[in-house]
């Protein structure tokens, strides 16, 4: 059986969480990655998740951020932040990583690393500072488990529109921090050191987004973006079969703007 991994910002699990519950027992996922929890370990559903049958790991933070795994199979934390490589990164206490093996039914593993990019906005600016800095580390990582030659997955709301076919009409983003060249230069240097873009590699048309805003009919019109990734070290993209985007979850009452991003690895 496939190894189905998928990624969800849900923009507060607090408001979400019956949607998760909801998505978990009909799209029957066995890994997700889950983004913009919004609270910090003490309100995570954790008796919810353990009975819709996953295990949980969860790095949190008070109204702002959180990031979290969910496994079919225990899960064995590897990091819970991205490694420091500047001065000043120490001081980062944004809970925007956490990292762990997990494995299929039969004991095969994989290693699976949940990213919440920082949006950036406004730019220029200290916020877009901090989401470059943010990115080399994850280049500096990203780099550093090539060298293990393990199967990994880096999957979650990079906040970064690889390319123009990414969004609706790219001339609204050219100012954006999603779209500026140098966002997407550093997304492509992570994924040049050796990383499949695994809905890409599936999918070559255009116009096939992650993210809608809230406002102006954006949803309706089908006007988004796609800034939700699952990144494939090559040992996971020799595995992959299938990448899609289920839209379905955008469509319920009072959604996230997001919707996930999954793939599947034949493991």
């Amino acid at each position: 059986m496939p190894l189905k991994i998928a990624t969800w910002n849900v923009n507060s699990l607090k408001a979400r969480k019956e949607h998760l519950m909801r998505w978990l027992g009909e799209f029957d996922p066995d890994v997700v990655l889950l983004q913009e929890l919004k609270g910090v370990e003490d309100i995570f559903p954790w008796e919810d998740v353990k009975a819709a049958g996953y295990y949980a790991e969860v790095v949190g933070q008070k109204t702002y951020n959180g990031v979290a795994i969910l496994s079919k199979t225990p899960i064995e934390v590897t990091a819970t932040r991205l490694p420091d490589i500047e001065a000043g990164d120490a001081d980062d206490e944004q809970a925007r990583y956490v990292e762990g093996t997990v494995c299929n039914s039969h004991g095969e593993r994989v290693r699976v690393g949940c990213i919440y990019l920082p949006n950036g906005n406004p730019a220029p600016g200290e916020k877009y500072d901090y989401k470059l800095r943010w990115m080399r580390r994850l280049y500096a990582h990203a780099r550093a488990l090539l060298q293990t030659e393990e199967a990994f997955v880096l999957g979650g709301d990079y906040n970064v529109i690889p390319e123009p076919q990414d969004v609706y009409e790219p001339k609204n983003w050219v100012r954006d921090a999603l779209f500026l060249p140098e966002s997407r230069n550093a997304l492509r240097c992570i994924v040049n050191l050796g990383l499949t873009d695994a809905f890409r590699a599936c999918n070559a048309e255009g116009g096939r987004y992650s993210w809608w805003d809230y406002r102006a009919g954006s949803w309706d019109r089908d006007e988004g973006c796609r800034i939700d990734h699952l990144l494939l070290s090559p040992q996971a993209a020799d595995k992959l079969t299938a990448s899609g985007i289920d839209k379905t979850p955008r469509s319920w009452d009072k959604p996230s703007d997001h919707t996930p991003v999954w793939c599947e690895l034949a493991l």
